[in-house]
């Protein structure tokens, strides 16, 4: 089969695409013929290598996929061949005291397609009969690739961890990336004003379209002091964060009193600073949110089953453009996901 890989870290000049054996599923896994996988930030991390992490080489990278089920181990109870399936971007060993609580995500060995293991940038994927959830037809592949690791994301940060009320003023950063368009459409979905940032015209445009209330361009605007003036000065109750380090101080500038800031990143840096006193005097909360558990994929899934919530696909492209696909996200030309279909 066909497969991207890289056999060093470096740019996207260490893709290659090329012919690599066909995985050999276990008695408890299935086989899945992938007809679309989805790039995270992520990819770009473990492309480029990440400080105090070792990966065995060569290695596939891609946590989001979608396709057809070719054949199932012989324990394998509940799947079918057949099955037009997305798989679950994360896994954990189910077995320990995290896993049979429900918060997976919470595992210690607990990883991602295309991280610690090979993931979704080739034509066949074996994977844990646990980790497939079969998908309506009137889903294609390119929108359910484009969906699982964002909308757990976002639907952990906003509900698990923010546990958003309806009719809340909601700031949503980068409102062009994965995240950042689907948490949009969350919060919306619950009834509250959403305030979104984006760079450029066309970015502020999109985030409108997907339902933002306000949109600020955080390239010629001060992210807080335009939360101000549209909240009467109050400013909002939820911050969904994950630039990081450019703008942190600009986030907790942006709360109301008693405000929650969720972040689930730091593309733009990790070396955060607080002043204390600002977050006793005006009882704020910061809360890290990771990925998501397995109950909530399956949650927000109904919504995007059903249309409620709808993935946001920036452009698709063969495999074998790999290299094309990550320069998009790294030059942060998309809006929304960029695709790849084998």
């Amino acid at each position: 089969m066909k497969a991207a890989r890289i056999h060093q870290h470096g740019g996207p000049e260490v893709l290659v695409y090329e012919d690599v054996p066909e995985p050999q599923i276990k008695a408890n896994e299935i086989l899945l013929r992938v007809r679309a996988c989805a790039l995270n930030h992520l990819d770009l991390w473990v492309r480029g290598g990440i400080p105090g992490m070792k990966f065995t080489m060569p290695h596939i990278l891609g946590s989001d996929m979608a396709g057809e089920v070719v054949r199932v181990g012989e324990l394998c109870e509940r799947v079918q061949p057949g099955w037009r399936v997305l798989l679950s971007p994360g896994l954990s060993c189910r077995q320990c005291m995290q896993c049979v609580n429900g918060i997976d995500n919470a595992c210690r060995r607990y990883t991602m397609f295309g991280y610690q293991i090979d993931g979704a940038n080739a034509e066949m994927v074996a994977a844990p009969e646990y980790s497939a959830i079969q998908i309506p037809d009137t889903l294609s592949f390119e929108q359910a690739a484009a969906a699982p690791l964002v909308f757990l994301t976002a639907w952990h940060m906003l509900m698990g961890r923010a546990r958003l009320e309806p009719g809340e003023d909601v700031l949503v950063l980068a409102a062009s990336s994965g995240v950042g368009s689907t948490a949009i459409q969350i919060a919306k979905m619950f009834q509250c004003r959403v305030i979104a940032t984006a760079g450029g015209e066309a970015k502020m445009a999109k985030a409108r379209e997907l339902g933002a209330d306000h949109v600020i361009d955080h390239y010629k605007q001060d992210i807080s002091a335009e939360v101000r003036k549209l909240t009467g000065k109050r400013g909002v109750d939820v911050v969904v964060e994950h630039v990081g380090t450019a703008t942190w101080q600009k986030s907790l500038e942006s709360l109301a009193p008693t405000g929650r800031v969720v972040t689930c990143g730091a593309t733009t840096g990790y070396d955060a600073k607080i002043d204390l006193r600002f977050l006793f005097s005006r009882q704020l909360s910061m809360l890290g949110s990771f990925m998501g558990t397995m109950g909530e994929l399956h949650k927000v899934l109904q919504f995007v089953f059903r249309g409620q919530l709808k993935p946001v696909i920036d452009r698709v492209y063969p495999l074998s453009e790999i290299r094309a696909a990550h320069e998009r996200l790294e030059n942060k030309e998309q809006f929304g996901k960029v695709v790849m279909t084998p």
